[in-house]
């Protein structure tokens, strides 16, 4: 890149530029000599054929262009590439490419090779694990570079000539340091409410504390700010944090409580009963609880439900740890044994006889390959989880009662109410103490804060903060655990965290095991299978469909053909079946039950024939009735009216007589046969049950009954029916006459 400004500014200038003789290129803009170019030929090599008469052209238009605008004009990538080869300094960069990353360093950030995988059979999945294998070295190699870039280094102690580093005190470590660090050291006296556990928040930022009688509180230490404070009113055994500072879990003397950062009660889980120690598994979001009873409990925090319930079988246990690395429960017994447990299995997956007597604290390195256990025979041990061998054992004055690894790998004992700090363990000679400090009172709860070079003890009294230089790491992943974060940020990475939760399933005591592919065990499953079928199905070739063109597929329209005739031949035979089947031997019960449908038609029928004559001889008797009725009224109401008008009734009665017979003469037809006739039909309609009788369905109206339709012309006799009306209705005494023509229809 050097060459490169250089380039551009010496072909800026006008008339500037260097060769053998002192002036390429001068004010009117002349071509380069010929002298230029071999130089440049020679200097630059066959790569560099072409550049010489470029950079010629572009001297040449260079007078007459700014150098603002050759900087970023079109030109500016051929001098860029001229420059690199050494075209125009005629020098070439003595440290091509870039910088070389020691092989340690990216080895560190590697994973874990194992064992090898075979060989993929399909090209794309071959094409995806090689492409898969590049990212991954290529981002080792990306990390190992920019690691010397991290702007904080982690601290250190260093004891002067003749000075042992483990008796100095705390006071003169706050001196020494910056304002910053020094205010990191205090202590809570709480002595009315404890002794005190405490956890620290993932990102490092917030500290809990709970106490023996029932008092808790969450606070922001860094900033001395108090998030929440409440009494439970009960014994508390054992508090931790959830996946987030938002929510804790708190072992109550009867069951487990869940609550929030401002001591909002969220759950009670009545199913935890008499929890002693707790652990939050947080890329699994599994909260892990063992009982008095010597039960293990899992608790899936993300879904609310209890993933599995384990008894222990050795009794209660004594101290309860976490392996970071592998995400595995450790449980220490009161028999010397330890053990590790998953979610996924009803038996530990690891045992180990640590001690003589009953084990007293538990601690797992952040690598997850050294274990430190203590207890009661007053030794402390460091075993290798990968062979499950002793690497150190050393006595101590007093039985150390609580252990925890830091970041950075030292190691913490609490011994009574004496704090004792290990540098990096793993040499075969014990190692010696390089910081101790005195604490108020014994010991209950001891913790690293991440990230930062503090030690958190929970005593008696209250609550004790001790500086400790190299414990923590000094550089976090923002994305990750981001101590500066805002509430939207943590709700984001809330939700990224349960999209990229792993399953308990997947719990296993080596994290590399999923990754690797048992050969042996697929070969021998493959030939077990070869030998109960008789064949190699695997050996068949390989289906190959072929190219499909554009245009209507032949053979899918045969295909369909075929399947069509053959659905109605099986049609076919079927209805011929059920034909056979019918004609040979009809079912007797058919019989049977046609015959016995028959005779109850038979005799319904009967039945409805007898009412229904029976009907129409009572409704004939009430209709004689009725024109008998009328009858009479018509001779009565008559004779009124002549005798009003000053008629003779008689001869009204002759006139309407002989009406009558001259309408029947009109028609040619004889009254007496008419009569004859209408005698002959009426016993004839009352015997079928015809004639005036209702139809089937329909009632008729009793007498006094209203009926919702108006009267209409019907047969005569009937109530409200076309009969003889005079008048309008028959005519009373003293009022008007009868209207002209209004017998007309009586004649009729």
């Amino acid at each position: 890149m050097a060459a490169a400004t250089a380039a551009l500014h010496a072909l800026a200038q006008d008339g500037a530029a260097l060769d053998k003789d002192g002036a390429a290129h001068n004010k009117d803009g002349a071509h380069a000599s010929l002298n230029t170019r071999l130089a440049l030929h020679q200097d630059g090599g066959s790569a560099l054929n072409l550049f010489p008469r470029r950079i010629a052209l572009i001297g040449h238009a260079l007078p007459a262009l700014h150098p603002d605008w050759l900087r970023l004009g079109k030109w500016a990538w051929r001098v860029h590439m001229a420059a690199m080869a050494g075209g125009v300094s005629g020098r070439t960069d003595p440290f091509p490419g870039p910088a070389p990353v020691p092989r340690a360093g990216v080895k560190r950030f590697l994973r874990d090779s194992g064992e090898k995988a075979p060989r993929a059979v399909a090209p794309r999945l071959r094409w995806h694990l090689k492409n898969l294998g590049i990212r991954e070295k290529s981002a080792a190699e990306k990390a190992a570079r920019w690691e010397p870039l991290l702007p904080e280094e982690p601290g250190f102690l260093e004891a002067g000539p003749g000075q042992d580093s483990a008796r100095i005190p705390q006071s003169e470590i706050a001196q020494n340091v910056d304002i910053n660090s020094a205010t990191k050291r205090f202590e809570l006296r709480l002595e009315q409410f404890g002794p005190y556990r405490l956890d620290y928040s993932r990102n490092g930022r917030q500290l809990l504390l709970g106490g023996r009688r029932g008092h808790v509180a969450a606070l922001d230490w860094a900033q001395r700010r108090l998030l929440s404070e409440f009494s439970v009113g009960e014994p508390v055994r054992d508090i931790r944090w959830l996946h987030s500072e938002a929510l804790l879990a708190v072992a109550q003397r009867r069951y487990l409580h869940v609550y929030d950062s401002q001591g909002l009660e969220i759950h009670v889980l009545p199913e935890f009963q008499g929890i002693l120690h707790l652990e939050f598994l947080p890329w699994h979001f599994l909260l892990a609880a063992v009982s008095d009873r010597g039960v293990l409990r899992f608790l899936d925090v993300s879904e609310g439900r209890a993933v599995s319930s384990l008894r222990l079988r050795c009794g209660r246990a004594a101290a309860m740890a976490q392996s970071p690395a592998s995400a595995n429960v450790l449980l220490g017994h009161a028999n010397g044994v330890v053990s590790m447990w998953t979610p996924s299995t009803e038996e530990p997956v690891l045992r180990l006889l640590a001690h003589r007597g009953s084990v007293r604290g538990l601690a797992a390195d952040a690598a997850g390959r050294l274990l430190a256990t203590s207890g009661l025979d007053r030794k402390i041990r460091i075993f290798d989880l990968r062979n499950l061998g002793v690497l150190q054992e050393w006595g101590v004055p007093a039985g150390a009662a609580l252990l925890d690894f830091s970041q950075r790998g030292l190691l913490a004992a609490a011994c009574g109410d004496l704090l004792q700090i290990y540098p990096k363990l793993g040499s075969v000679s014990p190692p010696r103490p390089f910081l101790c400090h005195r604490l108020p009172g014994p010991a209950r709860g001891l913790r690293f804060c991440p990230f930062e070079d503090v030690l958190g003890a929970g005593h008696g009294r209250g609550f004790s903060s001790v500086l400790v230089p190299g414990a923590g790491e000094p550089n976090f992943d923002a994305l990750e655990n981001n101590p500066y974060r805002s509430r939207r940020q943590r709700q984001e990475w809330e939700v990224k965290a349960l999209l990229e939760k792993i399953p308990a399933e997947l719990l296993t005591p080596d994290p590399a095991l999923l990754g690797r592919v048992d050969g042996a065990a697929l070969e021998q499953k493959r030939s077990d299978r070869i030998q109960r079928l008789g064949f190699d199905p695997d050996s068949q070739p390989r289906f190959r469909p072929r190219r499909r063109l554009k245009g209507r597929d032949p053979e899918r329209r045969r295909r369909q053909q075929r399947h069509q005739s053959l659905r109605a031949q099986i049609q076919k035979s079927l209805e011929q079946k059920e034909k056979e089947k019918n004609e040979e031997e009809p079912p007797r019960k058919k019989r049977k039950i046609l015959q016995k449908s028959g005779k109850k038609m038979g005799e319904k029928s009967q039945k409805s024939m007898k009412k229904k004559g029976e009907n129409s001889k009572k409704m004939g008797e009430k209709m004689g009735e009725k024109l008998q009725k009328s009858r009479k009224k018509m001779g009565e109401n008559p004779q009124k009216s002549m005798k009003k008008k000053g008629e003779n009734p008689q001869k009204m009665g002759e006139k309407m007589g002989e009406n009558p017979q001259k309408s029947m003469k009109k028609k040619g037809e004889n009254p007496q046969k008419m009569g004859e006739k209408m005698g002959e039909k009426t016993p004839k309609n009352q015997e079928k049950g015809e004639g005036n009788a209702p139809k089937k369905g329909k009632k008729l109206p009793k007498n006094g009954q209203k009926t919702g339709k108006k009267p209409q012309g019907g047969g005569r006799g009937q109530k409200g029916g076309a009969g003889p009306k005079l008048g309008g209705g028959t005519p009373k005494l003293g009022g008007a006459p009868p209207k002209k023509g209004a017998l007309d229809r009586f004649k009729k």
